[in-house]
């Protein structure tokens, strides 16, 4: 009988020590015991900055500014610039742009041809992803006749196809 009271005190002494313990640390849904956040929820933001305009062949700058929360972003997984004439997606080209090692990413480039671009900055970081998408129109322009679906760059299914698997 001294053996299972001591056996029964010990397993209540241990069951106290872990709710003791539980109460002490933070709940699951990542708030202390005051109520308070762990960490505020930071975003991603990309200020993406391309020229309205352009004559052909002239060098113009893009420049993206990245920043998670107020800080900038001077080590992202990716920075890529598409880049691409309208309703010509499917011949889009990709442009690492230059880190600046201060939150900027900037590419200069020029285009050979009149007509209307759009440009994508890809930007991956802290496990998020964001992709602003600026437009510039060169020399004279151009005028289009786009699909809306070419130029949707959702990667949504829009029902057209029967034999397609829904994302």
């Amino acid at each position: 009988m001294y053996l299972l009271r001591k056996r029964m005190l010990l397993l209540v002494t241990v069951l106290m020590l872990v709710v003791l313990a539980a109460c002490g640390s933070d709940d699951a849904d990542g708030e202390d015991l005051d109520g308070d956040m762990d960490e505020d929820l930071e975003m991603l933001d990309v200020d993406f900055d391309v020229p309205e305009t352009a004559e052909v062949g002239e060098t113009i700058e893009m420049e993206a500014l990245v920043t998670y929360g107020d800080d900038p972003v001077t080590d992202p997984e990716e920075v890529d610039y598409e880049i691409w004439e309208m309703c010509d997606k499917d011949n889009s080209i990709h442009e690492e742009p230059t880190n600046n090692d201060d939150g900027t990413y900037t590419l200069e480039h020029s285009f050979e041809e009149d007509g209307v671009y759009e440009v994508f900055a890809h930007t991956t970081a802290h496990n998020l992803h964001t992709m602003p998408k600026k437009q510039i129109t060169v020399g004279e322009g151009g005028e289009y006749d786009c699909d809306e679906e070419e130029e949707d760059h959702d990667h949504e299914d829009h029902g057209d196809h029967d034999d397609e698997e829904e994302q």
